[in-house]
């Protein structure tokens, strides 16, 4: 598969809001899922008649660490009690650019103070040139916005502080 393709077939799955797809060939299976991982499973071949250089084998990476802060990180400040006790954080699902509003020249999704809804879009966090929405899992405030417009966020970095109600 070339990347080409498989760039297609990406942009397919998010244009018609799949969530997961699976694709079986002979030489491999590759299965996806939106908001989660990758996998690429190489199965080897029937043997023909003829032998054949092997086909390189596909290479999955291990899933990231946690994040864990170095002494060179100075740790962010735990927000104030009083000011989001009981607080939900709401984390990047991915790696990729964070960001607060659907094009440059349009209002943000949310602003801190706002009332938001189970569901709605928080924000987009782009990766690989796809714009994944990223939806609040609680009814609340948004209480902070941890995450500078157009900043690059890793897995599980909060995003947002939100104060169920």
């Amino acid at each position: 598969m070339t990347p080409k393709e498989l760039k297609q077939i990406l942009q397919a799955l998010v244009e018609h809001g799949v969530s997961e797809l699976t694709l079986e060939t002979p030489d491999y299976k590759l299965t996806v899922r939106r908001g989660g991982e990758v996998q690429v499973v190489a199965v080897p071949a029937p043997a023909p008649a003829q032998a054949l250089a092997p086909l390189p084998q596909a290479e999955v990476p291990p899933p990231p660490p946690p994040p864990a802060s170095t002494p060179a990180e100075a740790p962010k400040a735990p927000p104030k009690e009083d000011e989001c006790a009981g607080c939900v954080e709401i984390r990047a699902p991915i790696v990729g650019t964070f960001y607060r509003a659907p094009a440059p020249d349009a209002p943000p999704y949310v602003k801190e103070g706002d009332r938001v809804e189970k569901g709605q879009v928080l924000c987009i966090i782009e990766a690989m040139k796809l714009m994944n929405e990223i939806e609040s899992e609680v009814s609340g405030i948004v209480k902070k916005i941890l995450v500078q417009n157009g900043e690059p966020v890793e897995y599980g970095q909060p995003l947002f502080l939100i104060q169920p109600v």
